[in-house]
């Protein structure tokens, strides 16, 4: 096929994709890191003689908080990486999520502050979803207007395999703290540890980041004077509906995916098969990797047979793998390793989304229209999906699958829909190569 023809990646290109899924999962890093110690925040930054459901339930609106900002400050972001440029945006993402990580691991807690420490936190995680919500979609802009035209799909999907690394990690560094300190170590200063980390780490990837160059995209653009004249965010809401919507459906395949299948799994292993929080806390890390593996193998397939295919056999693959899983998971390792890893390869599914959603906008306002669609999709259903799930399991312990399942045949669709926009794109240039 001709994207077989084409140049492989050049040794720029891959520094530009290392250094943009390097920066990417080191933000997913900071982003998630909160959740894996909200119980000590909720017992630090609250006071002591509230209820603890109460507790645990301020201490989470504050995790979520963080998804409310992602919108608008990806918009933001992404309206000035439409006109300025790019890689400036680029960088500034990754400025406003390593600083205040930094600053939240070196808060004063509810005994030093009084109630000016959870509020603190409160806004400090809503600059960490500001920053995450230009990062994603600047990222995926950055790196495939930068490698060769046939060579998007494999770049996409191997970001998005760096960004969900960063999910990984955060459950690697967690395990090793909470390991090596005993409880009363880490409510004494040991749960600032990962968020001193995350945000140093950040600020390195800040400098890796000054060697990276603008698009040629966009430069491109700037040399023409195509740029958008008009406000980007205005003009994908009136012209570019079919391509928010695309964009918005995968985007629920996405999150709500890694969601249920990586992030709720293991709870619902222990209290629905009596799993060991150790054993299903390794077959997540298995599956997680199985995942970023599977991204890959998406990304690489896109080249090669186009994103409706791809998408449509994923889809598939996913629906059975994740039924499988959900049917079978219980307390025998071999057993719980195979079908969760089988499951979290086929979440690799997601691996095409970021190719779709490129493909979906002209390149002057590109950046809008992915950050929009993402941003406000990813708020509604990453949200709306542990609530959905929960609820749905008072009817059927199965719910978990049947979700995934729904997700599955949403991205059928999706697939199809792609399908028949390529079919009917071919016939149109065969009746103008034909026509006189």
């Amino acid at each position: 096929m001709d994207s077989l023809n084409t140049p492989s990646l050049s040794r720029q290109d891959y520094k530009t994709l290392a250094l943009a899924a390097l920066g990417g999962a080191l933000e997913f890093y900071d982003f998630i890191i909160f959740v894996f110690f909200a119980a000590v925040i909720g017992q630090l930054f609250f006071p002591p003689d509230i209820p603890d459901w109460l507790r645990q339930a301020q201490t989470f609106a504050i995790f979520a908080a963080g998804y409310l900002a992602r919108p608008l400050g990806g918009i933001v972001m992404a309206h000035f990486g439409d006109k300025v440029g790019r890689k400036k945006m680029f960088s500034l993402s990754i400025l406003l999520m390593a600083l205040p990580t930094l600053a939240m691991g070196a808060l004063p807690t509810y005994e030093t502050l009084g109630v000016a420490a959870p509020i603190t936190m409160l806004l400090l995680r809503m600059l960490q979803g500001a920053a995450i919500g230009g990062e994603v979609p600047g990222a995926w802009v950055f790196v495939a207007e930068h490698v060769p035209e046939k060579r998007v799909g494999f770049a996409c999907g191997t970001l998005t395999a760096g960004l969900t690394a960063g999910i990984l990690l955060g459950s690697l560094i967690a395990t090793l703290i909470t390991t090596l300190l005993p409880p009363e170590a880490i409510a004494h200063g040991g749960w600032r540890i990962p968020f001193f980390l995350g945000g140093i780490f950040g600020l390195i990837a800040l400098y890796l980041r000054r060697w990276l160059h603008e698009t040629p995209v966009f430069q491109q653009m700037q040399q023409r004077k195509a740029l958008s004249e008009t406000l980007p965010l205005r003009a994908i809401l009136t012209s570019h509906k079919r391509g928010i919507l695309l964009s918005m459906l995968v985007t629920w395949l996405l999150s709500a995916c890694i969601v249920v299948v990586i992030l709720m799994a293991p709870t619902l292993m222990q209290k629905q098969h009596g799993v060991f929080a150790s054993l299903s806390l390794q077959a997540n890390s298995f599956a997680t990797v199985m995942l970023l593996i599977g991204c890959v193998i998406a990304g690489w397939l896109v080249d090669r047979v186009g994103a409706a295919r791809t998408l449509i056999a994923g889809s598939l693959l996913l629906a059975l793998g994740s039924w499988n899983f959900f049917a079978h998971a219980d307390n025998d390792p071999t057993t719980l390793f195979v079908c969760y890893g089988l499951a979290g390869l086929s979440v690799g599914v997601v691996g095409v989304v970021p190719f779709v959603m490129v493909r979906a906008f002209p390149a002057a306002v590109r950046f809008t229209g992915i950050s929009f669609s993402y941003n406000v999709s990813y708020a509604i259903f990453g949200g709306l999906t542990p609530i959905s799930v929960t609820l749905m399991m008072q009817f059927t312990p199965m719910a978990p699958a049947w979700y995934v399942l729904a997700l599955g045949a949403i991205g059928l669709l999706v697939g199809i829909w792609l399908w028949r926009d390529q079919r009917e794109e071919s016939m149109r240039l065969e009746q103008t190569t034909e026509s006189p």
